[in-house]
């Protein structure tokens, strides 16, 4: 019989065989971060995970915000600075492109501009209107008129072309139509008489600014035509500048040499004529006081004689004026100077009608008969 071991013992065999680390299960250590219960309780079940998401599907987390620096004119941005093609900044971070008009223009020099024009090469030319004035040049070399085939002929235009232009040039008065032939019209002949007195205007200016610039004085060139008197130019300088006209010229004719000297080549009942128009008044203390006071100085200075005007018009200057007669028109050269220099009038005066003289006949071609 065996004896029985009665000594006490500390531990049972589980859990000598739980610290019996050659046990086939293993060492019964819990793993690292898991709460071991105490014997006796039960271990509640894992929670359900998750399941898996196809990735396909999977949503995007957001993309982190790019701040991309403007770039300058001297250095361009970074290769890390550019947003990569996964990830897109937003639109209220993206830095907006610099424009265009920020750039330095570049200059076309003017002798390399191009004319501006619908098609780049030219300025625009209305061919309806070249032809017109073909047609024009064409009659106007016919004083006794041609028909409407000839002139379409000699303008290079088709019959039927010429009929229209012609038809119209009649309708507007530029040409007329006599016999079946097409000469001027009144239009044309206006155009004509305009352009004649433009140049006779550039004559008499070119005439005036030579005279200025040799006598050093304001020259003036005044006609009396239709009744009124009628400045037609004048030629001054900055050094020496003309009288400014601060009171109507052909309502102040009593007052001033220009008007005195061609109220004096009128006769008797054209004097009176204009003086019942433009009554005598008085401008400044030394202008004539009435219409007889006027006549008779008018009497006294004879037809070729030059009329001198002292401070009439003006205060602080003095003038002189020449008759210059060509048939029956009434005509007149003057000058001006300050009263502070009034003995320059009279060598002044004298050398005006010579170089009036040396120039008459190119005066006379000026002046409208």
């Amino acid at each position: 019989m065996a004896a029985v071991d009665d000594a006490p013992r500390d531990t049972q065999p589980s859990d000598l065989a739980a610290e019996d680390p050659s046990s086939e299960d293993g060492p019964s250590t819990p793993p690292l971060g898991r709460r071991v219960p105490p014997p006796g309780q039960r271990v509640p079940p894992p929670a359900p995970r998750e399941p898996l998401t196809d990735p396909s599907t999977a949503r995007t987390p957001p993309a982190p915000t790019v701040t991309t620096p403007k770039p300058t004119p001297d250095s361009s941005p970074t290769p890390d600075s550019s947003p990569t093609p996964d990830s897109s900044p937003t639109p209220a971070c993206t830095p907006k492109p610099t424009p265009a008009s920020t750039s330095t223009p570049t200059l076309i020099p003017a002798s390399t501009a191009t004319p501006t024009s619908a098609e780049g090469v030219g300025p625009t030319l209305i061919g309806s209107v070249q032809r017109a004035m073909r047609l024009l040049e064409a009659a106007a070399t016919h004083p006794a008129g041609a028909p409407a085939k000839q002139l379409a002929r000699e303008a290079g235009l088709a019959l039927p072309t010429a009929y229209h232009l012609l038809r119209t040039l009649n309708h507007e008065g530029y040409l007329r139509r006599e016999k079946g032939v097409f000469v001027l019209g009144a239009a044309t002949e206006r155009l004509s008489a305009g352009a004649a007195e433009q140049n006779r205007r550039g004559m008499v200016a070119d005439t005036l600014a030579h005279w200025c610039d040799l006598i050093g004085v304001p020259v003036y060139f005044a006609i009396y035509r239709d009744g009124e008197i009628d400045v037609v130019s004048v030629a001054d300088t900055v050094g020496n500048p003309a009288v400014e006209e601060w009171a109507d010229f052909r309502e102040t004719g009593h007052a001033h040499a220009i008007g005195q000297c061609l109220l004096a080549q009128l006769d008797d009942e054209a004097r009176r004529n204009h003086l019942d128009r433009h009554p005598v008044r008085s401008l400044t203390p030394n202008t004539v006081r009435d219409d007889r006071t006027l006549l008779r100085r008018l009497d006294a200075l004879g037809r070729m004689t030059p009329v001198v005007e002292q401070q009439e018009y003006a205060l602080g200057t003095v003038c002189a004026a020449i008759p210059v007669t060509v048939g029956t028109t009434a005509a007149t050269m003057a000058i001006s100077v300050p009263s502070s220099q009034a003995y320059r009038l009279k060598p002044a005066t004298r050398l005006l009608q010579e170089e009036t003289g040396k120039l008459l006949r190119t005066l006379a071609f000026s002046i409208s008969i």
